[in-house]
């Protein structure tokens, strides 16, 4: 366990500098960025070390991978960030212990997401995910609203009880015209969000950027980075 909260501890503190010269060299605070630390395929024991770290957001992307791992941890003082593609009859379990879901993209998600919140007594940060690789109201592929469908989603959220609009999320596209331009997609995404906080001024979080391009989400505006192999490295098999 020395082992492993030392290998951790180290690269954490490679992903902190990253995420510190990048927001040196873009001019921006360091605090301005969130690092949220994705631990999918990962055990509930590297959870807890990255705690003892001081980890604070951790965030996963399969249901049946992070809900015993979120009852395993919830002794814990961390806030779950669900971001992978999310199918309505999961919701209700993800309500169980998600902080934020970072995935909505469409509205019949947002209709099964206020209800479980409400049931639950709960109140449920959402982030739209924009798909920079689809036509202007298709759906991308790997989930997401197209950029012509943010604003009535993100108004369909705003005014869901239990739901609270908290700003938007894209993955790089790995097709389409942002293939391979990480830094343009995240510029497109702070566009984007600016056009957003006009209508929802409190919906201020844009999460983009990976351990691969972490430092072009920072340069392009993001609030919050998701890094899950610098941290805790590739496990066999996962390439």
């Amino acid at each position: 366990m020395t082992e492993r909260k030392d290998e951790l501890a180290a690269n954490l503190a490679k992903v902190e500098g990253r995420i510190a010269a990048a927001c040196a060299a873009a001019g921006r605070p360091r605090e301005d960025v969130t690092l949220i630390v994705v631990t999918k395929t990962y055990p509930a024991s590297d959870v807890r070390i990255l705690a003892d770290l001081g980890v604070r957001q951790v965030a996963e992307n399969r249901d049946q991978d992070a809900a015993p791992k979120a009852a395993e941890c919830a002794d814990l003082p961390l806030n779950w960030h669900f971001v992978g593609q999310l199918q309505t009859n999961k919701v209700r379990s993800v309500v169980g212990y998600a902080d934020v879901v970072q995935s909505v993209d469409r509205a019949r998600l947002v209709t099964a997401l206020s209800r479980e919140a409400v049931r639950a007594g709960r109140e449920l940060g959402c982030l739209i995910q924009v798909a920079l690789d689809a036509g202007e109201q298709a759906r991308g592929e790997r989930g997401g609203v197209a950029p012509g469908g943010v604003g009535e989603l993100a108004d369909l959220v705003a005014n869901a009880p239990g739901l609270r609009l908290g700003g938007l999320m894209t993955v790089a596209p790995l097709t389409g015209e942002y293939a391979g331009r990480q830094q343009a997609a995240f510029e497109r995404l702070m566009d984007l969000s600016t056009s957003l906080r006009r209508d929802h001024p409190a919906a201020t979080m844009v999460s983009a950027g990976m351990s691969a391009d972490l430092e072009q989400a920072v340069a392009a505006g993001a609030t919050h980075v998701r890094v899950g192999s610098a941290v805790l490295g590739v496990r066999p098999g996962l390439g």
